[in-house]
């Protein structure tokens, strides 16, 4: 019997060619689309998500409350680890690492060349508590001398050309003005693609202990990140309570509140706003399965609607088919084979059209994608050949059995085939979705280009930064000077850290009787760092040698001043984190941060152990002044390479997430009209074909090629136009909660609802009128003396 139905299939495709070749090209086309969304969601989803401990491994977090709100982050005490493992039996393991983005250029050397790595300093259990496989050296044991190293794969090849025998062999490394020699006591594999977290070495946090003379106080902020794997049947909400407990007893009277959070869970649900857990990566993971759905359902009703439009050449099929004893049931079958058929076909088509686009979409998404052949990915193929199969031939299968035979093989057809109503409401929703797509187009890529544009309140064109290494952090008031001094360079200083992005840090201060805890971002800088970066002075002045040393001096934004609540600030002294200080000047805000944000408080100090070195340059002799820097650079620091980036990109990169949503909207939005428009072109078609008796009537009776065209047309322009009416107050709420979602952005202009109205109506106009031209053209005699 399903041999039967096949064969009954295949042929009726074969027969309608037309019908057959705009239906494979839309389901292929979105069944396409499909396929490399669920690819990139399930990327997404597996994440962190690799570990053995995955169910049982979580990040210690923490809400501090403050006089903006409550501030939630993963920056914790530098011991809160000890203390937890030795105080809490709930904890099976517990660690302490720095935070993944402090050391992402380490150079390191076995006395030859010198390398760059991404490094990590972390407690003793972290390849217990994490699952990155040694394929030397044992995990319990490789991070308990303080003067051990841990490589990857990669960075041992890059040092010793092998990863075998090394074990033992000497590293040197430097982090500003420390010089280490490390031992090499394990290689692991390396990090793979899915962990959010990327580094290439890991020393003992022993070490680092060390290196900074750390104190044991409980009360610090950190920022460094505590992990723990927590004994299989504990209560998460009671150890958060006794976490909490805990804390509040060594905060020195802080409102610190501290609780877990699924590791696994860091990288999808990583945003909070005053508290509470808001979204995050998990927002374009939900977008873009949306997205696919939608698609998918743009190209059902393009097999809907052609079908049930062809009903009246089947009609007297159904009707023979009836009346020799076929029952309902098997018409249903037959008509959902022929759709699972197609939709068979199509997934064919749709592997190759996946297979060819790959590289490009993973150039777009900046992932490592492929079309694996395993056993999920085919029961995962199959269940959406199903389901598209049966939802696009489950409607058309209904109706086209359900006529009566005697009535059919009668020819009383013009009542029976009705589906106009539903075929209309089909359209009007395909064209909705087509117009919130290309609304959401333009607002995307407006907001881009206002991202770019706009100022940030610094001047971040034409300045580069590197990194401090070798004999230069040592040297750096010289180093500084003779930088100045190369022709092209416009000014040089250096700072902690980089301008964008950056920890925060809870700052205690106190000032004629105020008494508060403000989240800052600090900016250690050095002498003509404010300068070089071209931050306006709203009032007082920026750091100076000319007025003797100013290490005790402060500079605050005019975000700092308004959360403070100081009136007339420069000159007068207050009491911060211990120490008193004077303000000398208030910066004019910039954003420091994505455009996401409000401009948050911030504080310039002076500080000479700075960890980069920022240079504007001349525009005019760029390329020039370059060569001349890596000249010096290299003569003055021999054995290192000059490597550098320009600010500006750093800045564009905040955006890459929105851009590379721009990007795919593009692609998804010419998708949709293309798909919506095919079937719109077959639908055309088929009306044509059913007015054409009326047609050569019209034209006998002197209708010219114009009438005829509007006659055809115009169903579909009201499709249209009811499907603009739907569709734009929709699209202006959804882009309204976007943009929402950014402190600064464009207006949603009435412009961008008229552009996207016209071009729907002209595509609706290019697309209908070609069948009806072809319709009104034609001879009438030929159509009269057919009937």
């Amino acid at each position: 019997m399903l041999k039967n139905y096949l064969t009954i299939a295949w042929r009726h495709l074969l027969k309608n060619r037309q019908f057959t070749i705009l239906n494979l090209l839309g389901l292929s086309t979105g069944l396409a689309v499909t396929v490399l969304i669920w690819l990139w969601v399930q990327d997404e989803r597996s994440v962190d998500r690799f570990h053995e401990n995955d169910q049982q491994l979580f990040q210690v977090m923490e809400h501090r409350t403050n006089s903006s709100g409550i501030n939630t982050s993963g920056e914790t005490p530098p011991l809160l680890d000890e203390y937890l493992a030795a105080n809490m039996p709930e904890v099976k393991q517990a660690v302490t690492t720095t935070p993944p983005t402090w050391f992402p250029r380490v150079p390191l050397t076995t006395g030859k060349d010198n390398v760059h790595g991404a490094g990590l300093f972390a407690g003793k259990d972290y390849f217990q508590v994490f699952t990155y496989p040694l394929v030397s050296g044992d995990k319990q044991t490789v991070l308990n001398d303080r003067n051990g190293i841990v490589l990857s794969e990669k960075l041992a090849m890059r040092l010793f050309h092998s990863t075998e025998g090394i074990i033992g062999k000497a590293v040197y490394w430097q982090l500003d003005q420390t010089r280490r020699t490390s031992m090499v006591t394990g290689v692991f594999k390396g990090t793979p693609a899915n962990s959010s977290i990327q580094f290439d070495f890991v020393l003992p946090f022993d070490a680092f202990k060390t290196i900074m003379n750390m104190s044991s106080d409980l009360s610090s902020g950190g920022p460094f990140h505590t992990y723990l794997v927590l004994k299989e049947g504990t209560s998460v909400q009671a150890f958060n309570d006794k976490l909490s407990a805990f804390m509040k007893s060594h905060s020195n009277g802080n409102a610190r509140k501290l609780f877990l959070k699924s590791y696994g869970d860091n990288y999808l649900y990583g945003n909070y706003e005053n508290g509470v857990q808001a979204g995050g990566r998990i927002s374009y993971v939900r977008l873009f399965s949306l997205i696919a759905i939608f698609i998918l359902i743009i190209a059902c009703i393009n097999f809907m609607n052609l079908s049930t439009a062809k009903a009246a050449g089947r009609m007297k099929e159904m009707g023979i088919r009836k009346t020799i004893g076929a029952g309902r049931g098997s018409l249903i079958l037959q008509y959902l084979a022929e759709s699972l058929l197609l939709v068979f076909v199509a997934m064919l088509l749709a592997l190759l059209l996946v297979v060819a686009l790959l590289p490009a979409f993973n150039q777009v998404t900046g992932k490592e994608l492929s079309v694996g052949i395993n056993t999920r990915l085919i029961l995962t193929l199959l269940g959406i050949v199903l389901i598209t199969g049966c939802l696009a031939g489950g409607y058309p299968a209904f109706y086209l059995s359900g006529f009566k035979p005697v009535a059919v093989l009668k020819g009383k057809l013009n009542n029976l085939i009705g589906g106009q109503w539903a075929r209309k409401g089909l359209v009007v929703f395909q064209f909705t979705l087509s117009v919130v797509f290309i609304v959401a187009v333009l607002v995307v890529y407006r907001q881009i280009a206002f991202i770019q544009s706009h100022k940030a309140g610094y001047d971040k064109e034409q300045v580069i930064y590197f990194d401090v290494e070798g004999k230069v952090p040592g040297a750096m008031p010289a180093f500084l000077a003779a930088v100045r001094n190369i022709p092209g360079v416009v000014n040089a200083s250096s700072m902690v850290g980089n301008v964008l992005g950056g920890p925060t840090s809870g700052n205690r201060w106190q000032y004629e009787g105020a008494d508060a805890t403000i989240p800052f971002r600090p900016f250690m800088v050095n002498y003509g760092m404010i300068e070089t970066l071209g931050i306006d002075m709203k009032e007082g002045r920026s750091f100076s040698a000319d007025y003797g040393m100013d290490t005790a001096k402060i500079i605050f934004n005019e975000a700092a001043i308004a959360a403070m609540g100081i009136k007339d600030p420069v000159g007068k002294t207050i009491r911060f984190d211990g120490a008193d200080r004077q303000i000398i000047g208030v910066a004019k805000n910039f954003h420091f941060q994505s455009l996401h944000e409000e401009v948050k408080p911030l504080f310039f100090k002076l500080d000479f152990m700075n960890t980069t070195v920022m240079v504007k340059i001349d525009q005019a002799a760029e390329k020039a002044t370059i060569d001349k820097l890596r000249s010096f650079y290299t003569s003055y620091n021999p054995g290192f390479p000059f490597d550098y980036k320009f600010l500006d990109e750093d800045y564009q990169a905040q955006y890459n997430a929105e851009k590379r949503v721009a990007i795919l909207s593009q692609y998804f939005a010419g998708l949709a009209v293309l798909i919506s428009c095919l079937g719109l072109f077959g639908l055309a078609s088929f009306t044509a074909e059913k007015k054409r008796k009326e047609i050569g009537i019209r034209k006998v009776l002197g209708a010219t090629v114009s009438q005829v065209v509007l006659l055809l047309s115009k169903e579909f322009l009201r499709a249209v136009m009811i499907a603009l009416c739907m569709a734009m107050p929709l699209s202006w709420w959804i882009m309204h909660h976007w943009l929402a979602g950014f402190a600064l952005h464009i207006p949603l202009g009435v412009d961008i609802f008229l552009i996207t109205g016209i071009c729907m109506i002209l595509l609706t106009i290019t697309t209908v009128s070609f069948q009806a031209v072809n319709a009104a053209i034609a001879n009438p005699v030929k159509s009269l003396d057919a009937e």
